[in-house]
């Protein structure tokens, strides 16, 4: 009988969990990547549609955060709450999408453009479903349109989440985890200090977002190598002109060969 070896065993096990995952991840993802943050927004929704007054801990956090309320972080939060939308994620989304135009990242392109307006429509699809008002806790500029989920949140935490999936790959994705997540956190920040949102507005928008930016990646596979059968320059993303125009040549050359 051998003896026992708890390092040996401890690097089979990790041996086997390294394959399980490979083997897994497509299911794994659909789970923690969407399931789950679908699951937190309908407790949220839930919980909005049955209480009338609203969740208690909402009102506690915006009390907490207005505390640090002064002239200086008044102009802060003022001017950098557009840039979560129509001065900052909606000027980058069009110029990124441009650029995989150029480029003929097909995938990329085609995941961009389902991603970011599909959390747009989204969004006004929940505000007119749940008709939350808005908070009212001190004076500040009334806003037209509905509270919950939070516009702000899910236009930066959609763009945010897109850029992470296509950087997956890359020595660019630590710099969108690290600059991403604070841009996402600083935007949140403004919307509740400007008491124009609640937290479980915010939470709910990061939530949808996230869903939606993983279950259209797990349909679009944006980082997908392979091409639509029969058009070499449909869907590649990573080959470029120059693996198309081979592509194309070397099926040239095996017909005349035939």
């Amino acid at each position: 009988m051998q003896p026992f070896n708890p390092w040996g065993r401890l690097q089979s096990f990790v041996y086997f969990l390294n394959q399980w995952l490979q083997r897994n991840w497509q299911p794994l993802l659909f789970l923690f990547g969407t399931y789950v943050p679908l699951a937190i927004f309908a407790i949220l929704a839930m919980q909005i549609w049955q209480l009338e007054e609203g969740l208690g801990w909402d009102v506690a956090i915006m009390q907490a955060i207005h505390a640090t309320a002064n002239p200086i972080l008044d102009r802060i939060a003022a001017a950098w709450t557009n840039v979560g939308t129509k001065w900052g994620v909606f000027p980058a989304s069009v110029l990124i999408g441009i650029g995989f135009l150029y480029a003929r990242r097909w995938r990329f392109l085609t995941y961009w453009l389902i991603a970011l307006p599909g959390c747009v429509l989204i969004n006004r699809v929940a505000k007119l479903w749940l008709h939350r008002v808005r908070p009212s806790l001190w004076d500040y500029p009334p806003v037209p349109e509905f509270s919950f989920p939070s516009g702000h949140a899910m236009a930066s935490m959609g763009f945010v989440a897109a850029l992470m999936v296509l950087t997956w790959n890359t020595s660019w994705r630590i710099w969108v985890w690290l600059l991403g997540g604070g841009f996402v956190v600083s935007i949140g920040w403004t919307r509740l200090y400007l008491g124009v949102h609640y937290p479980s507005d915010i939470v709910a928008g990061w939530m949808l977002s996230i869903a939606w930016a993983v279950g259209v990646c797990l349909i679009v596979k944006p980082l997908s190598l392979t091409t639509i059968s029969g058009s070499p320059l449909a869907l590649s993303d990573q080959g470029g002109r120059s693996q198309a125009s081979q592509s194309i040549s070397q099926r040239k050359s095996g017909v005349g060969g035939k």
